[in-house]
Parts: C-alpha cells; structure tokens; sequence
C-alpha cells in the first residue's frame, strides 16, 4: 500500500501568524519525507478569512515543499482547474514538476464554492454545473495539449489558442510553417514543459456516478473522502468496470484510486477522541454545511431528519481514529472490502496542535505503516 498526506492548512484565529503556520506545515512535510510517505497533496481554498482553508496555491505551496524534500512527491488535491487560465496552470505545473525534479502529481476539481468561483472566474460558477463541467473539460484538454512540447492550437468553446490575427516578426524567431501562416501566429508552444513525459499523473477529486466514469475513461486517477466502506464498494466497482472498457485490460479493485481518511493515532482510544475531535468537527461542521450528509450514507441507507452529525456518528463510517491497533484493522478492513491501494491521511484539522499532529504522524509510521508496507509509506 501506499500512504500519503493530504494537508488543508487551516487555523483559526491565528492568521495573524500566517509565518508560524507556514513553518509546521514545512515540518510536518518533512517529517512525512523521512518517514518513507509516498506524497503530500495540497488544497486550494480563496478568501478564507475565517481560516479554516488557507491555501490559495497549491502549486506555490508545492514548490516551497519540494526545495525542502528529497523523495516525497508532491500533490495538489486539488487545483481548481475552472479558476486557472489554462496556459497559466499549464505553464507552473510545468515549472514545479522541473524545480521538483520529476515529482509531481497533478490533482484537479471543478470547485464548489460560489465565492471563489464568482471572483476568479464567472464562467465557474457552480450553480450551472453544466457549463462548468464543459470549462473544466476543455481546461484539461488544453492542459495535454500545453504539456505536449509540440507546437498546439485549440478553438473550443471558451478558449481559443493563439489569440486569432497576431503578426510576429523576429531575427532570431524565423517563421516556420510549425507555428506561423503569411506572418501571423497560427500554433504555439508552452515552455517549460514537465520532465515527466508525457506529463505528470493525473488525479481528479470525484464522487458521484458522472464524475466517476468521466475520470475513469479519460485515465485519470480518482480520489475519494467521505463515504463509508460499504458506500465506497460501489463507487470503486463503478471506476474498475469503466477504466477496463477504455482500457482495453483488466484494471484491479482500487487500482488508480487514493482515498482521504481523517486519520489520528493517540495511545488510548480516549485520548485519540479528546486530542482530535474539536478539530475534526470544526472541519465538518464547515464542508457539510455546504455537502449535506449525504454521501456519508451506507449503501442502501436514506439520509432523513433522524442523521445528526456528530463525532460518534462519523467514527462508526469513516474515521481512522484511535489506538495504532484499531487504525490498522480499520486499514485493512478498506484494504480487504475495497481493495485499497492507496491511503492519503488527514491529520492537520483546524485548531489541532502542531505538536500533537507531529506525534499522531509518528505513531502511525512508527506503528501502522510498517504492518503494510514492511516499513517505509509504499512499496
């Protein structure tokens, strides 16, 4: 198995000291490079001035990590693909898949809140999820398209690549049929392109049915949070069928899938509930308020009035928290049922100590990730 950190920067009341949360988030990712994690996956959230979501770019953020890593490669999880000019978001992936010698993986989503959406690019507005299933689409068209390091044009719906009629004229850029017709620009080329050829892996956040078979044809790895193991079976059945079809072979159960599970490992049960749940509720009090608790249902279970959440109602469906030996056997049950391949754990919540975030990360790579992988984050 593989394990990995998906990081959401959050601190409330403590954007004042922006600086000092900068500084544990370096730590914490260095200590999950030594410790053999296989990734690190960075959010991107805008205008969160109640500091729950904190990380306006994942990529900057990766290219600070990488300068301070060695193996751990380096995820966004993801880059809202609807809010980026394509070429931009092209071009610095790029650019930290070079700085990073080769180390990154590429997440994308189409967004979810109006507030980001509605200031960065009206065309993303997610209360027309047509047309921003249609932008995020044809973003990562063109994304292919600038990683190619072959001369490109697109003319789609939103987006038409070069700007139409601009003349170039330059000694020591002779025309070429590559790029120009009659002196005007007719193909272009990004630059840099990645070092992994033909480009970095790609992942996209996913859930419903649409999303899932969608990812799944276009060979694009899928991630998943929030529901139960049960819920989960038909979701990654759905994924292997699809991704065989296009494929042309064979996919396994859980293969070119991650999963995010809110992870905490304390030496009681006692103490892994005191230490974590302030701040794993202040995360979900924030997310479902926006989700609903629907996709926390078991298969077959309807969501009624009756479904409270609350810490005991998520610990019996999704939670990895507890004594090393109780995360490990919730682990395996998920390697079991699902075929689980790929574990990214969610440790830093909002308002959790530094320290006791540091000694959860140890315990679990002293304790569980070796009863998986015969020692180091993957095999």
């Amino acid at each position: 198995m593989r394990f990995s950190i998906f990081h959401n920067l959050g601190a409330p009341g403590r954007l004042g000291s922006y600086a000092e949360v900068m500084d544990e988030a370096r730590e914490f990712a260095v200590a999950a490079d030594r410790a053999g994690f296989w990734s690190t996956w960075y959010t991107e959230h805008h205008f969160g001035h109640e500091a729950i979501e904190i990380t306006p770019n994942p990529v900057l953020m990766g290219a600070d990590i990488a300068a301070r890593t060695e193996n751990i490669r380096i995820g966004q999880a993801a880059n809202i693909a609807t809010f980026w000019h394509p070429l931009r978001l092209a071009e610095d992936i790029a650019m930290l898949d070079q700085l990073s010698g080769g180390r990154v993986e590429v997440g994308l989503g189409r967004g979810l809140y109006g507030r980001e959406a509605l200031n960065l690019n009206a065309l993303a507005d997610p209360r027309d999820q047509e047309q921003n299933r249609a932008l995020y689409d044809e973003t990562v068209e063109i994304l292919r398209k600038a990683w190619s390091g072959e001369f490109f044009s697109h003319h789609g719906r939103f987006y038409e690549f070069p700007a139409p009629g601009v003349k170039w004229n330059h000694p020591l850029s002779p025309a070429t049929p590559d790029y120009m017709e009659d002196g005007v620009i007719t193909k272009m080329q990004v630059t840099p392109y990645p070092l992994q050829r033909p480009h970095p892996p790609l992942w996209q956040v996913i859930d419903s049915p649409r999303s899932i078979r969608a990812a799944a044809a276009d060979g694009v790895q899928g991630m998943f949070w929030l529901p139960p193991v049960s819920a989960l079976k038909e979701r990654f059945e759905l994924y292997r069928s699809t991704a065989s079809e296009a494929s042309g072979r064979a996919y396994a159960l859980g293969e070119g899938i991650g999963l995010v599970r809110d992870v905490y490992v304390a030496d009681t049960m006692e103490q892994a509930r005191a230490d974590f749940e302030e701040a794993l509720m202040t995360t979900y009090r924030w997310i479902m308020h926006f989700r609903g608790l629907g996709n926390l249902m078991e298969a077959g279970e309807e969501l009624t009035d009756a479904h409270e959440l609350s810490f005991d109602f998520l610990a019996e469906r999704n939670l990895l928290v507890g004594t090393p030996e109780y995360v490990s056997e919730k682990i395996a049950e998920l390697r079991d049922e699902v075929g689980l391949e790929h574990l990214l754990l969610w440790t830093t919540h909002p308002g959790l100590e530094h320290r006791k975030a540091m000694r959860s990360l140890e315990l679990f790579a002293e304790k569980v990730m070796p009863r998986f992988t015969g020692g180091g984050g993957h095999e």
